[in-house]
């Protein structure tokens, strides 16, 4: 199969909503999502956006999406690249879709001299953990993700006198 990876574009926010539907409908947290069209147009697809989107197209249509953003490691003294989500639609799964994406954000990522790229699997995704490990991605067994949101978020912050 034939794939071509390209940046996304404004217009593609409603195919990346489906996608992100998608995604959480396969993650059982469908729930979950709140954002619409118009958050996705505002905040990546601004003249400085914080985080982009790559977009897999086969020969039949948009396959794929791939989220990501840079952050920093303070031990490496570099940028790293976070990949956030990458979703493939199951018909495209296994044709090497996921990969072709893989490759080319580690591309983006030595050619902004990254020093490494990271993203999260849920433990029971098996078939994504196999597929990761295949490319030499190794898990970090040592660390626990915290998460911040909603009313303790908002407590936090609001414990700041907003000192610069």
């Amino acid at each position: 199969m034939s794939v071509v990876i390209r940046g996304a574009a404004p217009g593609d926010a409603p195919m990346i909503l489906s996608f992100i539907k998608e995604l959480a409908a396969y993650e059982k947290l469908e729930h979950e999502v709140v954002a619409t069209e118009e958050d996705l147009r505002r905040t990546l697809f601004t003249t400085r956006p914080k985080a982009f989107v790559l977009i897999a197209e086969a020969e039949d249509g948009p396959c794929g999406f791939a989220l990501y953003f840079f952050n920093y490691s303070t031990f490496l003294g570099k940028h790293g690249l976070y990949l956030e989500d990458l979703y493939v639609r199951p018909s495209h799964r296994g044709a090497g879709v996921g990969q072709a994406m893989l490759a080319r954000l580690a591309r983006i990522a030595k050619d902004n001299d990254c020093g490494r790229m990271e993203w999260w699997v849920l433990d029971w995704n098996e078939l994504a953990i196999k597929f990761y490990r295949a490319l030499g991605a190794e898990p970090m067994g040592d660390w626990t993700v915290f998460r911040l949101t909603g009313a303790p978020l908002t407590a936090l912050a609001e414990q700041s006198k907003g000192d610069k």
